[in-house]
């Protein structure tokens, strides 16, 4: 029994004198850990940030390639569909910016039955971009999300410049495009 009492001192004296030293090794792994996951967080931010930027840059260039060779009479009517391939509905007119000349908002039509009942939407143009087919347009949006969209009906268009410009703020943060 004598000698069981120092084999057990020992052994705690060890253990509380070896304890903090290996605690303050996990700890500085922790914050290593933790450091590396920042890095990595702000590597993945980054490159998702480019890739935007990139996607954006590469629908302009074909918006802009399509607004040089498509009439007007070519895009009323064409289906806009989203990224699954749902019909999200057709360009019922074209919005064009008197100053620049430029086409600002496809006007689409979707909902109701045959043509009745349909809600219009002021989609912006650079939301928009063609398929592969070149067959529709695509708009990165779900139909519920499009259901909420902000909108009008076919006799309550927004009345003068002024008020398309009151929306263009809202409508460009709805679809994440610049106004």
């Amino acid at each position: 029994m004598k000698t069981l009492i120092p084999v057990v001192a020992v052994t705690f004296l060890s253990a509380a004198f070896i304890s903090p030293i290996c605690s303050a090794g996990v700890h500085e792994k922790q914050l290593e850990v933790l450091e590396k996951q920042e890095e990595v967080k702000d590597k993945q931010a980054e490159l998702r940030q480019e890739s935007q930027k990139a996607a954006t840059e590469q629908a302009q260039a074909a918006n802009k390639s399509m607004q040089q060779v498509s009439r007007a009479s070519k895009i009323t009517g064409t289906k806009v569909k989203n990224t699954t391939g749902d019909s999200l509905g057709d360009i019922n007119d074209l919005v064009i910016d008197p100053d620049s000349g430029q086409v600002v908002y496809a006007v689409v039509s979707f909902g109701g039955v045959l043509g009745v009942g349909d809600k219009l939407f002021a989609i912006p143009w650079r939301a928009l971009h063609w398929a592969s087919d070149k067959e529709h347009y695509v708009l990165d949006l779900d139909k519920d999300t499009l259901k909420n969209a902000p909108g009008f009906d076919k006799k309550h268009w927004p009345e003068n410049s002024e008020k398309w410009e009151e929306q263009r703020q809202a409508l460009g943060q709805f679809y994440r495009v610049a106004p």
